[in-house]
């Protein structure tokens, strides 16, 4: 099979093993129906930038053109940095795209992606963010009213646990199961002076603590994981080609090495399957 498309990140649903799709205009391909077969990305040379659909010479954080990327820049502040969000000074408007994110409410978790990690999204896309991320188990912690309060709570904790994901330790899935209850407790104990100062400045009620007693587990759809990484690019190699080994975060993972797929958002590809 034969397409052309615009690449978007792919579209992941929670299930024993997580399922991924594969988005065109016309549809949705499942690839995980396609684990130890052959497949091949041609990339075309042209690029259209994902929220405006342009064409543009080249992609900004992960699919815009530039001028959508200066629209983003105005607010970096919420995007990069919750912690800095304006929306509590009413500085964000609801009706526009690049702030809509800031007015929902958030989930603040831990996630075991390659080892114990914290982290915030909003509180509809707590599986994605976790499947995005490449974790093999997550938790919720606490529910904030809106963006900023989940980004003040992850500095605080940023003290005391990583914030990051190690992407090649994640993608060797050099990684071992962990009690995250017991992290979670542990965690939030060690936190408790500092984060009850942070709490303490929002309204009451805007907060609120999780005493979620399940950890959810996620299993990838991978046939092989790699002993070595070797990133693809589609700059370097026009036309990448290999076995469908896997699929983890939001990477396909070949026999010829990795691609991050959301990294080339807004690609135009010939993709054979």
């Amino acid at each position: 099979m034969k397409i052309n498309i615009h690449l978007k990140k792919l579209k992941s649903i929670l299930k024993a093993p997580i399922e991924y799709y594969l988005i065109q205009d016309n549809g949705e391909i499942l690839l995980n129906d396609w684990l130890g077969k052959s497949i091949s990305f041609n990339y075309t040379g042209s690029i259209f930038c994902i929220q405006c659909g342009r064409k543009t010479n080249q992609s900004f954080q992960e699919g815009f053109c530039f001028p959508c990327l200066r629209r983003l820049q105005e607010c970096d502040l919420c995007i990069i940095h919750p912690e800095r969000c304006r929306i509590e000074k009413e500085g964000c408007f609801i009706g526009d795209w690049a702030h809509v994110h800031c007015h929902e409410n958030h989930v603040v978790y831990i996630a075991n992606s390659s080892g114990l990690k914290v982290g915030i999204t909003r509180k509809t896309q707590v599986f994605t963010r976790w499947i995005d991320q490449g974790a093999i188990q997550g938790i919720p912690i606490l529910h904030t009213k809106n963006r900023y309060q989940a980004g003040m709570i992850e500095v605080n904790l940023k003290a005391f646990i990583a914030d990051r994901t190690d992407w090649r330790r994640m993608l060797r899935n050099d990684i071992e199961e962990m009690d995250l209850i017991s992290a979670r407790d542990a965690v939030l104990k060690k936190a408790n002076f500092s984060l009850v100062k942070v709490i303490n400045q929002f309204k009451e009620g805007d907060v609120q603590k999780l005493k979620t007693i399940s950890v959810t587990r996620l299993k990838y759809p991978v046939l092989e994981y790699p002993n070595q990484i070797k990133a693809l690019s589609f700059e370097k190699t026009p036309t990448i080609t290999g076995f469908l080994l896997g699929i983890k975060g939001q990477y396909l993972i070949l026999n010829t090495g990795v691609i991050n797929i959301r990294k080339y958002a807004g690609y135009n590809v010939e993709c054979m399957l």
